[in-house]
Parts: structure tokens; C-alpha cells; sequence
């Protein structure tokens, strides 16, 4: 993938690094649900991968739902207004629900996602996200699961991306601008 004139990549996270924490996130999950049914609910577009990932190693009674939510707007910061695109298809009461996310940046949108998830009446509501920005939250959003704490930067690869550019590459970087 071609970059732009005065934009470089430093590599982050490896592909192997990456993949060996969705194992161990995987059963870090099985051990605390069981035999239970889960509903698993990726945060389009960027979790694509990490879902399908994190699903193969489940190896539990998953099923996978979507939802599709906007603040960034092709920026590499939040506008401050989430805007729900698409909803799940299916019902969440009395349902596991775990909010499969890519990032846990300010923490605005798992925020709003969880305040519209928990009228839903579900069983249990827990959040999985395979990266979080310690520094940069601003909202409380408990996170159950985290792949990687990681420093306030702007990260693309293995489904994040920047203007639908660089979610392809099997590994995570900063992308830097000159």
C-alpha cells in the first residue's frame, strides 16, 4: 500500500503479537462465559478482522451481529458526535452481549453504545476491544477485555484505517505526517 507524499509507518504491534493476544483474549473470554451463548457485536468498520479473529478462537456458541457508528468522520480525531449508521439486527435481551471494538480511544462511542445496548435488557453487556489509549479517555468506558494498552497516537492497520486506507496491513502502526 502506497503511501502519500510526507507519510511514513512505524511499526506498533506485529502481525505475530497481535494474533497471539487474540488467543489469549480468546480464552480469557471461554473461561468466563463457558458454555454460555455470546452475542458478539463488532463496531464496523475497524473490527472486522479482530472480530473474525477473535471468533475463530473462541470456539464457543457465538453469534455475530453489526453496528455501525460515526465520530470521526475521515479525521484523525472525534467530532464529539456519534451518529449510529447501522443497528443490530436481532435481539440483545436476556443475551451474553459482548461490544467487540478496535479501539477504545476517548471512549465517547463505547459510551453511547452502551447506554443504547443496556435498554436492550441484555443478560450481560462487557466490552472487548483489542487496543485502548490510557491517556486519552475521557469517558468512562470500562473495558473488560484489552488486547493492548497503547500511547496516544494515530494507529492504522489490521482494520483501522485512515480515509478507508491502510486497514489491510496484517500489522499496527503509527501513521506519521511530516
Amino acid at each position: 500500500m502506497s503511501l502519500l507524499p510526507g507519510e511514513w509507518l512505524e511499526p506498533l504491534l506485529t502481525e505475530d503479537q497481535i494474533l497471539t493476544r487474540v488467543k489469549d483474549l480468546a480464552a480469557q473470554i471461554r473461561a468466563d462465559y463457558g458454555d454460555e451463548d455470546v452475542l458478539l457485536v463488532g463496531v464496523l468498520k475497524g473490527s472486522y478482522l479482530f472480530l473474525a479473529d477473535l471468533a475463530r478462537n473462541l470456539g464457543l456458541n457465538a453469534s455475530i451481529e453489526f453496528v455501525q457508528v460515526s465520530s470521526y468522520h475521515d479525521q484523525k480525531s472525534t467530532s464529539g458526535v456519534v451518529q449510529i449508521r447501522k443497528d443490530v439486527d436481532t435481539t440483545m435481551e436476556g443475551k451474553h452481549v459482548l461490544i467487540v471494538e478496535d479501539i477504545v480511544d476517548t471512549g465517547l462511542t463505547l459510551k453511547h453504545l452502551k447506554e443504547l445496548f443496556e435498554v436492550r435488557r441484555p443478560r450481560s453487556l462487557e466490552v472487548c476491544s483489542l487496543l485502548r489509549k490510557p491517556e486519552a479517555i475521557e469517558h468512562d468506558a470500562l473495558v473488560k477485555y484489552v488486547g493492548f494498552d497503547i500511547p496516544s497516537a494515530f494507529v492504522v492497520g489490521y482494520g483501522l484505517d485512515y480515509g478507508e486506507r491502510f486497514r489491510t496491513l496484517p500489522y499496527i502502526a503509527v501513521l506519521h505526517e511530516s
